[in-house]
């Protein structure tokens, strides 16, 4: 009877064992988080330039980062892209109006992530983040302030984010705060036609390779372009988020520093022509 007992136990340990360890090796195993895709109109994604579906689009994928591209089907519709991180167990939700130019294209691309802070019991944070960037913050009708910025001790529940900048139609949309999680926002606002109409696509030069760099000259400072969201970043005709688009620059380029107003570098994007780019993605050598 006591070696029954016994080997009972021992049976009831093995199976205790095996459950615990079942459970950790999945947990640790299962890196999936959940990329979701809406937009208005329908187009094909592209994640690390492959194709793998049209919008709607919900799929499992595993935890890391990803270049995502829109291409709308609609010819007279621009294509959106950005690089998206995808968090293990956490839904990454992607919602983007395609207008006819990046000028007036709009959206939100929102995850969800365990918050890493000792919050307050009911309570979650909030990371904005805006394109273009310093915009104003609200939250449910409260200025918080400008873009980048993080939010702590948020009560549970629906709350109103709103973002806005002059020049640009102020973007609305609802979030949900969870006690114990941290809401991760990017914003992408439309510049308001009325106030500074956009480009055309074929008036917007896109990014290239400049041969600048192969012909700068050694009579003052040289800057490089950092990294930003969409890998490129824009040349302005004037200093300011609200003047028109004169070119694209890339990632890594480099070119010498013409004059500095305030936050804006001026640059000679094609050697020839010159053009005013945000000191904020900009690192002087």
């Amino acid at each position: 009877m006591k070696g029954k007992i016994i080997l009972l136990l021992i049976l009831i340990i093995a199976f205790i064992i095996f459950i615990i360890f079942r459970f950790i090796f999945f947990d640790v195993q299962n890196t999936d988080g959940q990329l979701r895709i809406v937009s208005s109109p329908t187009a094909s994604i592209f994640v690390n330039n492959v194709v793998v579906g049209k919008t709607p689009f919900d799929l499992k994928y595993k935890s890391g980062e990803y270049s995502l591209k829109l291409i709308p089907e609609a010819t007279a519709t621009a294509t959106w892209q950005r690089k998206i991180k995808v968090y293990k167990k956490a839904i990454t939700y992607i919602n983007i109006e395609l207008g006819s130019t990046d000028f007036n294209t709009t959206g939100v691309v929102f995850n969800v992530v365990k918050s890493s802070s000792q919050n307050k019991k009911d309570t979650g944070e909030l990371s904005i983040e805006s394109e273009p960037p310093n915009a104003l913050v609200y939250l449910d009708n409260d200025e918080k302030g400008v873009s980048s910025l993080e939010l702590a001790d948020i009560t549970k529940g629906d709350h109103e984010l709103s973002v806005f900048m002059p020049g640009f139609i102020r973007h609305t949309q609802k979030v949900n705060i969870n006690s114990g999680y941290k809401v991760n926002a990017y914003v992408k606002l439309a510049i308001d036609p009325s106030q500074n109409p956009p480009l055309k696509n074929d008036e917007i030069k896109e990014a290239t390779p400049s041969p600048v760099i192969q012909t700068i000259s050694k009579e003052g400072p040289l800057i490089i372009i950092k990294g930003t969201p969409d890998g490129w970043l824009r040349v302005r005709q004037d200093p300011s988020i609200n003047a028109s688009e004169a070119a694209r620059v890339n990632e890594g380029d480099t070119f010498q520093l013409l004059e500095e107003k305030g936050s804006w570098i001026k640059i000679s994007y094609d050697g020839t022509n010159e053009g005013w780019v945000s000191g904020e993605y900009v690192e002087k050598k």
